[in-house]
């Protein structure tokens, strides 16, 4: 798809989702996701290949969940994937640095090609968040999840790596309950596109 048709159709589907993104963001993210699709054809990054619904979950739903972070927060982002929800999110808050945790070594390849595209603060950690998180104790303001099951255990891991005020976000696209949390509490619950049913929730420490 040409860039200036791919322009239109994010300012089209924000639009219809009543997302607000910023003149000067469009450009990073229509970078990210060109790369994605031209990686994607080779390896399999994501598998939204219809273009609108990879622009609502790839880029509006971490767009408007950054919307509710602070801005210059240190974020560090499990089992990163393709990049989403970690990049946009990281743009759209104007995160201070970025961390993604992406066990398999193609895809990390794709971060630390992504994060240098579109001029992110970031660094990409090729290994186990089980094995990564122990060690960043009180360093990250922000853990965000989307691919990765939430239970216990990995509650458990990342409340130990948030600074004080710190938060953990859960993209989760159903009503969800918590019995195990770690240690962590719901703070609130953001609907991000009402027409998926997608939700941030937050978790604070007790």
């Amino acid at each position: 798809m040409e860039s200036l048709a791919l322009e239109q159709m994010l300012r089209d589907r924000a639009r219809n989702h009543g997302v607000l993104v910023p003149d000067l963001l469009i450009p990073r993210l229509l970078a990210y996701y060109s790369l994605l699709a031209r990686w994607n054809a080779r390896m399999n990054l994501t598998s939204l290949s219809d273009p609108q619904q990879a622009i609502d979950r790839l880029l509006l739903e971490p767009i408007k969940a950054g919307q509710s972070v602070p801005a210059g927060r240190a974020v560090v982002d499990l089992g990163s994937g393709g990049g989403s929800p970690a990049i946009p999110l990281a743009l759209a808050c104007g995160a201070r640095s970025l961390v993604m945790i992406e066990s398999k070594a193609r895809k990390a390849a794709f971060l630390r090609e992504a994060i240098r595209h579109v001029g992110l603060a970031g660094t990409v950690e090729c290994a186990r968040f089980e094995d990564v998180l122990p060690k960043m104790r009180k360093s990250a303001d922000l853990v965000s999840i989307r691919a990765v099951r939430v239970d216990e255990g990995v509650l458990t891991l990342v409340r130990p790596a948030l600074a004080a005020g710190g938060e953990a976000l859960l993209f989760v696209s159903s009503p969800v309950e918590l019995n195990a949390t770690g240690g962590l509490k719901v703070d609130r619950t953001i609907m991000l596109l009402p027409t998926l049913g997608s939700r941030a929730v937050f978790l604070k420490m007790k």
